[in-house]
């Protein structure tokens, strides 16, 4: 006993204490910020430089939806676009995601768009059933890590479980392939009322790089009330975690 107690006591405390506040390494990609003095062929440049299609072709804004954060567009224009690392970048409005040029505000959840039976309910304890619908594995790892010991997101209740009949609401990664389409609906139809709807990363939220592919079935995202948009590409887990303690109220 006095082993272990030695050895919690070398290795002290590992969990980050402020998930709202804390650090991120400077390769983060966080909420870009864009001059409002975009000329129009650099507006033209971009949006045909843009793998993913997230940057308008009008005004040269950038949708944290479609985005993948590969900063070619920043690489192309260093002095006019730039990813912070601002990590609270979770909405649930989808419209919210779009960053306008000229606009340095943080983006922060609509509290008028809230269910009230989720705070209700909810902020004290958060089950959740992840679902791969088509993901690299890259969104679900960060998911996987806001359990572990740095972040430990379950000091706030909020966990995930194996089955739907266990959980509160689904997290969809990935942009939703034709053959886990089906297995979608049934996970969700498994949760008991009411129940939420997230979704994490830029596959999930618009498609990504695949939202062309035939092998894509965007219906169920469509036909749903989405509860949380969390992008990212993957979505870094200071990102889902402060997306849902915003969605929670919790402080």
């Amino acid at each position: 006993m006095l082993k272990e107690i030695k050895i919690l006591k070398h290795h002290g405390k590992q969990y980050v204490k402020n998930l709202r506040n804390q650090p991120v390494s400077g390769l983060f990609r966080g909420r870009p910020e864009i001059s409002d003095n975009l000329t129009g062929h650099e507006i033209e440049n971009l949006f045909s430089l843009c793998p993913s299609g997230a940057i308008g072709s009008s005004d040269g804004s950038i949708d944290m939806g479609k985005c993948v954060f590969c900063r070619e567009c920043s690489f192309l224009l260093p002095d006019k676009i730039k990813f912070t690392s601002d990590f609270r970048i979770a909405v649930n409005r989808r419209e919210d995601l779009v960053i306008k040029p000229g606009v340095s505000s943080p983006v922060r959840i609509d509290e008028s768009g809230i269910r009230k039976e989720i705070r209700k309910i909810y902020r004290k304890s958060l089950k959740l059933r992840q679902v791969s619908a088509g993901g690299d594995n890259s969104c679900e790892m960060e998911l996987n890590a806001t359990g572990n010991v740095n972040f430990d997101f379950g000091r706030y209740g909020v966990e995930f479980v194996a089955s739907p009949r266990h959980a509160d609401g689904i997290v969809i990664t990935g942009p939703v392939t034709e053959n886990m389409a089906k297995a979608l609906q049934l996970t969700y139809e498994a949760v008991p009322e009411p129940k939420i709807i997230i979704l994490a990363g830029t596959d999930a939220i618009s498609g990504g790089m695949f939202s062309n592919s035939e092998a894509v079935s965007r219906k169920f995202i469509e036909e749903h009330h989405i509860d949380l948009f969390v992008p990212g590409n993957p979505a870094h887990p200071l990102t889902f975690i402060n997306g849902v303690m915003d969605l929670l109220g919790i402080r």
